[in-house]
Order: structure tokens, then C-alpha cells, then sequence
């Protein structure tokens, strides 16, 4: 009779496979391609954690010395660069133009924290040879030590990537930015299933890394109770983003004949834009958004999104938001400066989030409201 304890192996192991698999159809598949990339990299590592249990639970390396070499010189669990990789795979969803570049390789540093038992496996047998190390140093309780504890920096960054996506889907959906209700129920879903899985972990990691009782956990229910959910997990992100991926439009599909923007449509459309913003002012409703613009214009959401993404080569949001930082410029001007908050101002010029408004006049202006103000004190 199959226990209960090989049903769980066999889910985590199948967990794997789903990961390893689904992560190759979403890598080299033609939707979707920048995001879906991102998160079968996501796929891949969640899948390599559960290979590295399960190794560990049938001593597969450890059965000869060159699995020894490998468990010892070879990192499998790769945990740091995951709360990175979500954040990304959120933008890069939601902007279209959205690419890794240099300036984001400092969010990745983190991942020395993974591969550092090894790093210290290599210097320890290098110093053995060299003459320099003493066999005599206990290297492996060390890192048995380390990895007790380095779980909780791991939780810590994939929960504060988290809430960053979070905070950026939620300034993305109230800005009209997503377009897609598909998409932005998905990345809702997303967000929220991570959340309950953070959760978990975090149950299970109270007592893990507590020395007294950290021994007891694992001789009474192992890592099952944080892997059983992360294999539930990987099934789910893999079958749903494929099934969300194939409803959503074949990147670099060309458009039908006939659907190109006409010259004069352009031109109405910029024309029509510019007199919303400068002559009516519609950028001070805080509640502004794609759908109460189309309204307000009398033209078609798609025409207002192809127009300033190919013509301004910006978002519905942040078009709307260089008017209300233009206007808190000119308020801060004319008004009395000591009577006035910086807040105020902004909630006064169409913005509704503090956070959305310092990150938006940042973006556009290079400096900080606050450095801004200061600026215009000094004269």
C-alpha cells in the first residue's frame, strides 16, 4: 500500500516536472514573450527548490563523491532573486516596452546570499589544498547553521517585492493604465495567491528558526508544510498563465488592413487631448481614467491609447500626471508658500496618493517635491 508520506513526495516531485515543463512553453512561446520569460525563470527556480528536497529525502547525492561534489559546489535553492523577478514579471505585463536592463541588475545582488555556503565550500577545500585551512573546521555545521537562518531574509524579500507589486498594480488599475480586464484579474489572482503563500511560510518559519524547536519540526512534518503548498503552487501558476497567455493578443501580430490610425484621426485625436488638458482641465478629477476620458472626448479608448503610446510614446497615466505636476509647479509660484502643504497642493492638482504624486514628480522632474519647493523658497 502507498503511504501517505510517498503522496506527498510523488506531488512535490510532479511539481518539478509541471514547473520545468510549463516554464519551457511560457520561455519560447510567441505571447506574452518579455513577462511570460521572467516568470518561467520564476518556474524553474520554484521547481529546482523541490528537486533539492527531494534529493535531499532519498540522499541522492550523497549516495557517491561526486554527488557529494555536486550537493557541496552547486547551488539549488535560489530563493532571493524570486521577490525581483515577481515585481518585473508585474511591469513587464502591464508595459508593453517594459525590458531588464543594467539598472535593474542591483536587484539581484541578494542572490549571493544563496550561493554563499557554496562559495565558502570552494574557499574551504581550496585552503585545504593550498595548506592554509585546517581540516579540523566544522565548515558543514557552519552552513547547516547559516541555512537555518538565511531563510529568513528570503521571506523578507519576497514579501517586500510583494507589496511593491501590489502598490504598483493598484497605482497601474486606478490610473486606467490596464486595459486588459483579463490581464489585470490575473496579476490580481497572482498577487493574491503569493500573499497566502507567504503566509504559510511564515507560519512554518516562526518556529523553524527558533534552535529549540527547529529539530522537532522537521523530525515531526519535514518541509512538507511549506512545499506541498509552493508544489500547488507551481501547478497553478503554470496552467494558469498558459491558459491567460493564450487569451491574451499574439505579440507583434499585425494589425488587419484598414485598422492603421488615419493622419487626420491623429491629428484630431492630439488636438482633442491637448484641449481636455490645457483648456478644460480635466487632469484635476482625481477619479480620471481611460474610460471617463473616452467619454468626456467622444473617442474610442483604443484610438486615446495607440495615439499616445506611438505618438507620445507614454501611458494614459503618466500623460495626465505631467499636467498635474506642471500645475503644482505653477501653484507653488504664485502662492503663499508658508500657508500651504506640499500635499494639499497635490491633492489640489488632480493627484489622490501621496506616493503616486512624489513618484511621478521624481520621475519628470529629477528631484524631489520637497527639494523642489525648497529650490523655489531660495529663489
Amino acid at each position: 500500500m502507498i503511504s501517505f508520506v510517498s503522496v506527498l513526495k510523488t506531488i512535490i516531485t510532479l511539481g518539478a516536472v509541471q514547473g520545468i515543463i510549463a516554464g519551457v512553453l511560457l520561455f519560447w512561446g510567441k505571447r506574452n514573450r518579455k513577462a511570460n520569460r521572467i516568470l518561467a525563470v520564476m518556474l524553474w527556480l520554484f521547481s529546482l527548490a523541490c528537486l533539492d528536497l527531494r534529493m535531499n529525502q532519498e540522499s541522492i547525492l550523497y549516495s557517491s563523491t561526486l554527488g557529494g561534489m555536486i550537493d557541496a559546489f552547486i547551488p539549488f535553492m535560489i530563493i532571493m532573486p524570486l521577490g525581483p523577478l515577481l515585481y518585473f514579471y508585474i511591469r513587464a505585463s502591464l508595459e508593453p516596452d517594459f525590458r531588464l536592463q543594467k539598472q535593474h541588475r542591483k536587484h539581484f545582488y541578494t542572490a549571493l546570499l544563496d550561493i554563499l555556503p557554496q562559495l565558502a565550500a570552494i574557499i574551504y577545500i581550496t585552503g585545504i589544498i593550498m595548506g592554509i585551512v585546517k581540516k579540523s573546521i566544522p565548515l558543514g555545521y557552519y552552513i547547516d547553521v547559516y541555512n537555518n537562518y538565511v531563510d529568513i531574509p528570503r521571506w523578507l524579500s519576497l514579501t517586500i517585492y510583494l507589496w511593491l507589486s501590489a502598490r504598483y498594480l493598484g497605482a497601474s488599475s486606478a490610473g486606467g493604465k490596464v486595459e486588459n480586464a483579463t490581464l489585470l484579474r490575473w496579476l490580481r489572482q497572482f498577487v493574491r495567491v503569493f500573499l497566502a503563500f507567504q503566509l504559510i511560510w511564515f507560519i512554518y518559519l516562526i518556529p523553524y528558526v527558533i534552535p529549540r524547536y527547529s529539530n522537532k519540526l522537521l523530525d515531526l512534518v519535514e518541509w512538507y508544510p511549506v512545499f506541498i503548498p509552493l508544489a500547488i503552487l507551481i501547478y497553478w501558476l503554470g496552467i494558469k498563465a498558459l491558459m491567460v497567455t493564450y487569451a491574451l493578443p499574439l505579440a507583434g501580430k499585425k494589425s488587419a488592413p484598414g485598422t492603421a490610425l488615419a493622419a487626420d484621426t491623429v491629428e484630431h485625436t492630439i488636438a482633442t487631448l491637448k484641449k481636455a488638458m490645457e483648456r478644460e482641465t480635466l487632469y484635476l478629477d482625481p477619479a480620471l481614467n481611460l474610460t471617463l476620458l473616452s467619454q468626456h472626448t467622444g473617442i474610442a479608448p483604443k484610438t486615446i491609447s495607440a495615439v499616445l503610446n506611438q505618438h507620445f510614446h507614454t501611458s494614459l497615466n503618466e500623460f495626465v500626471n505631467e499636467y498635474r505636476i506642471r500645475a503644482f509647479q505653477k501653484r507653488l509660484l504664485e502662492a503663499d508658500l508658508q500657508k500651504l502643504t506640499i500635499t494639499g497642493i497635490a491633492f489640489d492638482c488632480g493627484f489622490n496618493s501621496q506616493a503616486t504624486f512624489q513618484r511621478a514628480f521624481k520621475q519628470i522632474t529629477g528631484m524631489s517635491p520637497s527639494e523642489y519647493r525648497k529650490s523655489v523658497i531660495q529663489g
